[in-house]
Parts: structure tokens; sequence; C-alpha cells
């Protein structure tokens, strides 16, 4: 009989972990790995992405959507580190990610040998939780056991080191012996509370506001009944993180959408006009767009105790599992009588969605990329799985689409990398082989790596039983949020060196792979073309020619921002004639007749537009 050698009892124990997929691309220093892959029948699945980066991001998007530590393998040098971008993408929107990676023989470790870099140093911040490396096999299950155990407790990325010799080894367990380090299975499951006085001073807080305001990101996911239910006995608008797009249906007439640079109206006014704010699984980063410091006494709900009390002066700080939180907290809590806060609340949000309409049906050359998007609002199914790339397509998929049902959406919410759009949509299909994926991208990113992710698409689908994967491209030729930020930022002009991309037919591309796709150069194809792809029988690509001087307006953007954009265009933008045209023709669709809205009271224009959470 054959012995057993580390590398396989490293896919053993990915087996026994319940770990299914690993996301790899191959390399000599993972020869061990491959060979053993071989002999267990793959499995767990390979994945074979076209680029280490791309297969990091498919981790995180496997992760994100299943609920269970996503896995990816790399080479040594070069493929070890082209995983950084996306194993720092996992790191910073607190995903559990486990990375595999090859090293040089121990011999050569520390002798200048190729493809030797020192990846205890190179990991020692994106896996700071814990890096390890392989050095005998007696190390083994126990740094598994605690990369897996601690991705999932921290939820975080890990990092284990495998040098290429002792992948060869002969795999012995550690014995009952000194300075030997066994190890088991599972991680045992826990829901931490917060001590009864702390609930009773909470309960305190929000009994004696007037107009609660909560807001929501991705720690809230598990508690949906529970936020709704608090919001009902509040009164009160809940506000969504853009990583908690998902945790509450917008067709709840008091959920206001997104908030910060990328949100909607109604959640910033929410902000400055309550005098309670509850934030319950979220740290949103941009306290300008909280209510002022002295304005709102708040609360926390955080599962993690170095996360708690940041962005805001927080009078209670409550660390425990939002459902469980919720649970102890709700009995403590009063319904108010006076509901004029929340009609408020639903006036503004039914208000909002009518100027979304309006601003979407603006006339553009060719396109207006928000119609892209809302023209796609409606014919989500409702167990679809979006996501979005960074860039102005990250503008339209916070505040164009309306989730309902069982939908889920994410995108790069911390790091705000360009390129996971796509790969992040093939992650969600191993995780839900039988749901829909949709990815928005903007044709930057399409360039950068989405275009040869198709392939990986055009390689798996047949093993999904729901084939379809849809990828909208914005094609506008143009870096359009970064061509956007100089404008309203810098003052400065577009910079064509630097913004203008070529225009390639992605659609033509993906029928050359064995897939298919539309081009679409006219807004009356729009709708027809999210139909065609909705109901192809493969992955499918829409190459949506859209008008870069559509600008991404903010709800709430300040005077002086308006002021720089003009400025640039008025001293030399390549587009400045039609972006005057577009930025006033999608402005005034915020003071059509629909209802009394902030900037109809003095002093307001100051906050009249927005941007956001990338």
């Amino acid at each position: 009989m054959a012995s057993t050698k580390v590398s396989d009892y490293i896919l053993q124990r990915l087996r026994d972990w319940e770990v299914d997929h690993v996301f790899a691309y191959a390399g000599d220093g993972i020869n061990g790995l491959l060979a053993a892959w071989g002999r267990a029948g793959n499995k767990p699945k390979f994945v074979q992405a076209r680029h280490e980066e791309m297969a990091a991001f498919q981790a995180v998007g496997y992760a994100k959507f299943s609920g269970k530590v996503g896995v990816c393998a790399a080479t040594s040098g070069p493929g070890a580190i082209h995983l950084l971008n996306g194993l720092y993408d996992a790191k910073l929107d607190h995903v559990p990610v486990v990375a595999l990676v090859g090293q040089t023989n121990r011999s050569a470790m520390g002798g200048s040998y190729q493809q030797e870099v020192d990846l205890q140093n190179l990991y020692k911040d994106v896996a700071s939780e814990f890096c390890e490396t392989a050095m005998v096999p007696e190390q083994l299950p126990n740094l598994i056991d605690r990369a897996v155990r601690t991705a999932y407790a921290k939820r975080t990325v890990t990092a284990v080191i495998l040098p290429a010799d002792v992948q060869e080894l002969d795999y012995s367990p550690p014995g009952h012996a000194f300075k030997m380090v066994p190890s088991s299975l599972g991680l045992g499951h826990y829901a931490p509370v917060p001590a009864d006085q702390d609930l009773e001073r909470a309960a305190e807080v929000l009994n004696a506001g007037e107009k609660v305001a909560v807001l929501i990101g991705q720690g809230a996911r598990g508690a949906r009944a529970e936020v709704e239910q608090l919001a009902d006995l509040l009164g009160a608008g809940v506000a969504k993180a853009l990583l908690g797009k998902d945790v509450l249906p917008d067709d709840l007439p008091y959920v206001t959408g997104s908030i910060g640079l990328l949100g909607t109206r109604p959640s910033y006014e929410l902000m400055q006009e309550c005098d309670t704010l509850l934030t319950i699984g979220s740290s949103f980063p941009y306290t300008q767009f909280l209510p002022e410091l002295d304005q709102a006494r708040g609360v926390q709900i955080d599962l993690d105790p170095h996360m708690i009390g940041l962005r805001y002066p927080f009078e209670v700080n409550l660390v425990g599992d939002a459902r469980e939180t919720l649970l102890r907290l709700l009995p403590r809590l009063r319904r108010k009588k006076n509901r004029k806060w929340r009609e408020g609340i639903e006036k503004n949000v039914s208000r909002w969605w009518e100027v979304m309409q309006r601003r979407a049906a603006v006339d553009a050359d060719p396109i207006n990329p928000e119609y892209v998007v809302h023209a796609l609002d409606g014919k989500l199914p409702d167990d679809a799985i979006v996501t979005a790339d960074s860039g102005s397509a990250a503008n339209w998929y916070a505040r164009h689409l309306r989730f309902r049902g069982r939908m889920r959406g994410s995108l790069s919410g911390t790091l705000a990398t360009m390129g996971p759009g796509v790969p992040y949509a093939i992650g969600a299909k191993f995780a839900h082989p039988d749901r829909p994926a949709i990815a928005l991208v903007g044709d930057g990113a399409m360039q950068m790596n989405g275009m040869m992710e198709m392939v990986t698409a055009a390689k798996y689908h047949h093993e999904w039983s729901d084939p379809r994967l849809v990828v909208g491209v914005l094609n506008n030729r143009d870096l359009n949020q970064v061509t956007w930020e100089m404008r309203a930022m810098s003052g400065a002009p577009q910079f064509e060196e630097s913004q203008h991309i070529p225009d390639l037919p992605y659609a033509e591309i993906a029928r050359c792979i064995g897939l298919d796709g539309v081009r679409v150069e006219k807004p009356e194809h729009v709708e027809a073309a999210w139909d065609q792809a909705l109901a192809a029988d493969r992955p499918f690509v829409i190459d949506f020619r859209t008008d870069p001087a559509v600008p991404p307006i903010p709800p709430h953007a300040e005077l002086d921002q308006i002021e720089a954009a003009a400025s640039a265009i008025l001293h030399g933008d390549s587009d400045r004639g039609s972006v005057v045209k577009q930025g006033f023709k999608a402005k005034v669709q915020e003071f059509l007749p629909g209802g009394k809205h902030r900037s109809d009271r003095p002093g307001a224009a100051a906050h009249d537009s927005t941007e956001e959470n990338k």
C-alpha cells in the first residue's frame, strides 16, 4: 500500500473541514499538491483560474456567498505574490479565506534561490492572525486546523506555507510526546451576547429617542427578522452600508438604501435629521455621512470588540452577535406611538425612487448607464446573485438595484479594488450552481482581467445546473470613476492619456470562446438584451455602449466639489459640452414635483448631491 504523503494528508484534512473547492493556479512550487489532487480524484475540486489574483477573488466570492471558508492555492514566488490583492480584499471585508502557498525546498531557503521570496514577511500583514510554515510532517494536522478555524473565528485571511520538499514527505502524525501538538476538527457554534446592564442602557437610549435611525452592515445578515421587528417598534428608518445592501430587502418602505459616497438622498437625510443612531454589524468609515457628533445619542452592536466604538461617539457599545443581541434587546423596547418620523422617511424613499426612474430616462449618447442598470432592476430573478466592480458601475449598483426576496450581492467594499466583479460571480456560481449570477463591470475592469476570466466561465459552466452568468459591461471607453473624481475632487480636466481606453468587442470575444453575447448601441435595445441574457443557456456578455458624460452626481456633494467639476469642464475637458448638458439634465430631476425635499429648505444647497463607499 502506497504511503500517505504530506500533500495527500493536506487535501484529506481540507475534506474533513468540508472544503469542496480550492481556487488555484498550477506551478512547480505546489507540484506535490497537484499530484495529490490526481490521487484524490480531484477532491476537493481544483478550480483553475486564469491568474492567481483571480483565484483569490473567486475564493472571496465563494466565501461571501456561501458562508463557508474560501480556499485558494498558488505556487511559490510569483504565484504567492499574485494572490495578495485578492487576499487583502478578503481581509478588509472580513471574509474567511485560507491561502496555501508553495515555497522552495527547505535546503534552499535563505540561499537566494529561484522563486524564493520571504513569504513569512510578505504575508505577515495580510495573514496577520495566522501565517505558518510547515517544516516537518508532524506539524499537521495542526497547521490546517488552525488556519481554517482562525479564518472562520476571526473572519480573516490565514496562510499555510508549504516548502516543496515537505509536500513530498511521508506523513506521520504528531505523537503523544514532548513538543508535539495534536489537533482536532471543528469550530463549535457560539454567539456572544452583551451583559444585561449594557442591554438596559441601550434600551434606555433607544426608547428615549423620537427620531431613530438604524444603520446596518453585513454583520446584521443573520438578523433580518429581528431588524425588521426593531424598525417597526421604533418607527425607524434603516440605511445600509454597501456591504449590507442585501441584508434587508429594498421593497420595505422604510429602507432608505445605501449610505455614503454612493448613497441615496433618503439615507443622507435620515442621518442629518435623526436624534438617535443604532448601528448594527457595520464599521461604515465615512463619519461625515453620519449625524453631527453632538446631534444624536448612539448605540452600536458588533461582534468584534476590536471594531466597536469606531466612527461615532456611541453612548452604549454592545459586543455580541447581532441576532442574539437583538433577541435580548427587543423585549426591552417600547413601541413608539408617534409615527410622523417614519411617515416622513417613507415619503422620502418613495420620492427617491421616482427621481431615480426619471434620471434613468434622461437621454444620453448613445446610452445612459443609469438606464442600463435601472432596466435590470425589475428583471432580476428573486434568487439572483449580483456582483459589481469598483468604479462608476458601483454607483449604479448602489442606487438603482432594489434587492428583494433571496437576492444576494457584493463588491469590494473596503479595498475597493478593480477586478473582482467577474471572479466574484464565478465564485458565486460554485457556491450556488443553481442560482443565476449577474456581474456589473466597467470596461476598465473588463480589460484588466474580467474578459480573460470568462475563459474560466467557459471551462466550467457545463457543471452548473443553472448555467446563467451574465456580465453587463458599461463600455464608455473611459476610466470613468477616476475621471469624475479628478473633476470633482481636484478640479482637473480629464487627462486622456490616463483615462481613455480602447474599445473592444466584448460580446464578440465571448462568442469566440463558446459563450454568447450581444452589443447594444441604442437604448431601445437595452431591455431585450437583458431578457436574452437571462434566458441564455450559457454565460452571456452584454456590451453596452454607454455615455461617459453622465455624471455620478452624488445626492449630497459639497458645493465646492460641484464648482470644481464645473471649473474642470470649462477649462479644457475634451468632453465638456456633453458633460455640462448631462450634469444639468440629471440634476434637474431632483427638483421636479413629487414632494418636499431637504434641498427645498434654505441652506441645503451646500449638501446637494454625492458619491460612495467604494
